[in-house]
């Protein structure tokens, strides 16, 4: 099953962006009929976790520091999926995952255990993310401009492969704002709720929504206008 869909309306087509399926381990392993066993399985596995991410926070806010390695084991692959939407840049990559670890090590304190330690992780890493877009957005313009004119695919968009397609909606979206950037790629790359966007980017649920659509504006007006450009 494929991940959330971004729709881009400019120059009269629909252009579909097709993105890897965001969290795919979710649900894996889980029957789609009503196999009562399967799911209280599942329910089991996700309260032993649930006490595992508490037992290490408070041991890691005691001074253990195996605690905070066990975390960071557990959650690695995740924070390192959500950092992706931010860089395709590998060494930098790696910096902002540290970073978050880091940021996440620093603040622990300020968790709440309501929120669960996987979308507390999810935020302080979006957060990390969307830092690092501000402070480069000025030094790195130019040259993704340069770089989207050079990769706009000669044939329909709509034909493009979906590793092809994501890096042409990452290039895309370089050249928003950051906060445009930050909304779209929650919204619709990972294919986050409004409330879901709200909590991970600490904006009211109405805020989400006018950035969205002004976003999806942006986006809109900058795909015509590449298009005219291109012989």
């Amino acid at each position: 099953m494929l991940g959330p869909q971004l729709w881009v309306l400019g120059c009269h087509k629909v252009v579909t962006i097709l993105t890897l399926e965001v969290h795919s381990s979710r649900g894996s392993g889980l029957s789609d009929g009503p196999g009562l066993g399967v799911q209280t399985a599942a329910d089991r596995l996700a309260k032993d976790r649930i006490d595992e991410d508490l037992a290490d926070v408070k041991a890691s806010l005691g001074g253990d520091p195996a605690a905070f390695r066990r975390i960071v084991e557990r959650y690695q692959g995740h924070v390192c999926r959500i950092l992706w939407r931010f860089t395709r840049d590998l060494e930098v990559h790696a910096e902002l995952v540290q970073e978050a670890f880091v940021q996440a090590y620093l603040s622990l304190n300020g968790f709440r255990a309501e929120a669960g330690l996987e979308h507390w992780l999810a935020t302080v890493a979006t957060r990390v993310g969307y830092r690092h877009w501000r402070q480069t957005a000025r030094h790195k313009a130019l040259a993704e401009i340069q770089a989207c004119r050079q990769q706009w695919p000669p044939g329909p968009v709509e034909e493009l492969g979906a590793a092809e397609a994501a890096e042409l909606v990452h290039r895309l979206l370089a050249r928003l704002s950051p906060r445009d950037r930050l909304v779209l790629t929650l919204r619709y790359l990972e294919g986050l709720s409004v409330q879901e966007t709200s909590r991970r980017t600490g904006w009211t649920a109405t805020m989400v929504k006018v950035q969205t659509l002004r976003a999806r504006r942006r986006l809109e007006a900058l795909l015509r206008s590449m298009e005219k450009e291109t012989p």
